[in-house]
Order: structure tokens, then sequence, then C-alpha cells
């Protein structure tokens, strides 16, 4: 699942020249980044043919300059805070949204539901015996196991929900339109692929076991308070397969 996005980054215009038809003989490219011509930028400002001295053509050529080189850093800081606005978002190790990034979108979906009256759900999922897999293995070992547990998350999910790293080893899946029985359906399918689907270190195949919980996002609460709610249903989970 891809980091979710804040909604469009505005694009600025470049600055631009109006199209000059049939200046001289020289007809207008469209698409071409051909330099600018200063009898187009000429004709553009009104200069009458007789005024267009070196001198004026000269402070004509500098000012084309700098605005050339006005758009160029106008662009480079564009592309500069877009790439801001995805680190910004994105968790620090995973290629999927932070916790932030997350609850923000929760918050969303929380208050769609608020006016639209159309639910969605939340999973939970924490992945068991990470302090184990750090201990005996490493911690590259145990970074290797999130990110194991990421991906196969990302890759069977809809393109439309949104996954986020809430802390160490806990992750959390808003599934938009989606009730309560639906969301338990898909989080049992996601323990059970992640299970069934090891990781190998060194070697070593090693199996993953997660424990989910799962709340209905009704719009009656806030985002913190649905999470809330959600991990306490993943520790009655996690106490369950303890038992077994």
């Amino acid at each position: 699942m891809r980091v979710p996005k804040t909604g469009p980054t505005r694009q600025t215009a470049p600055l631009r020249r109006k199209t000059v038809k049939n200046v001289g003989n020289a007809p207008s490219v469209a698409g071409t980044s051909a330099p600018r011509n200063i009898q187009d930028t000429s004709v553009i400002l009104g200069i009458p043919p007789e005024e267009m001295t070196e001198k004026v053509r000269t402070a004509i050529m500098a000012l084309m300059s700098e605005v050339d080189s006005m758009r160029k850093e106008l662009e480079l800081a564009q592309r500069k805070i877009s790439e801001l606005e995805k680190l910004a978002d994105q968790d620090g190790m995973l290629a999927i949204s932070n916790r932030r990034a997350f609850v923000r979108e929760m918050t969303r979906m929380i208050s769609y539901s608020q006016r639209y009256g159309i639910n969605s759900s939340l999973i939970y999922l924490d992945l068991n015996d990470l302090k184990v897999i750090n201990d005996t293995l490493g911690h590259a070992a145990g970074d290797a196991a999130l990110t194991h547990m990421a991906n196969i998350i990302v890759k069977n999910l809809r393109d439309s929900d949104i996954v986020g790293r809430l802390g160490g080893d806990e992750f959390g899946v808003i599934l938009p339109k989606a009730d309560e029985k639906v969301a338990k359906v898909k989080a049992q399918s996601l323990v059970a692929t992640i299970q069934q689907t090891p990781f190998t270190w060194k070697d070593k195949a090693i199996t993953l076991h997660v424990a989910y919980g799962i709340h209905p996002l009704l719009g009656t609460e806030s985002a913190d308070q649905a999470l809330d709610q959600a991990d306490q249903n993943m520790y009655v989970h996690k106490k369950e397969l303890k038992k077994e």
C-alpha cells in the first residue's frame, strides 16, 4: 500500500511568454525548448524596432535570463517540497505511512462517516515475539521481519485501503466502506497469509505470528479513541493465542 495522498500538491505554472506567430520568417513551433527570440520579446513589449538599441537589447536579454533562472529555481523548489511532503508522511524504515499520516487519514474517514453515514473499519495488527527475534538474531533480522510483514499486508489490500506503521511492531489498516464483519474476515486472512509465508534470515525460515483487533469507524469517536479500542481488542486476541 503506498503512502496515502494528502491532496495534490499545487503546481505553479512556469512563466511563459505569449506565442507570437510568424514573427519575421521564423514560425512558432509548439513544444520546442528553443532559446527565446529577442525580436519576439520586443514585439510583446511593444518596443518599436527603431528604439531597439544595443542598450535596450542588453537589458531585455538580462531580464529574460533572470526570468528563466527564477523559473528553474521555482520548479526545483516545487520538486523538493513534494519530496519532503512524501518523506514527512512515510515511515522511516518501511514504504508505508507513519503514525501521524495514518491518524490523519483515519480522522478523514471518520469525518466522512459523520457526514455521509458510510462507515469504514480499522484493523490493528501486532507482530508477536519481535523482541525475541531482535534478541536472538539481531535487530537487522527484526527489521527484515517487519519489512516482510509490511510487504505482505500491502500486497493483500485494495488500492483504496490505507496501511501505516503505528509503532515498533504494530500496524494499522483502514478499510474504507467496509463493515466490521468484512474487516474481521480481512484481518484473519492477513494473519493467515503472514503465518503461512515465513521470511528467510540467513537460510533459516522463520514463521511470524500476528495478533489482530478490529474496530468500526462509525464517526462517533476520535481517531485516538478508535485506535485505543482496536488496540484493546488486539490484546484480547493476543491473550487467546498464548492459551493455545
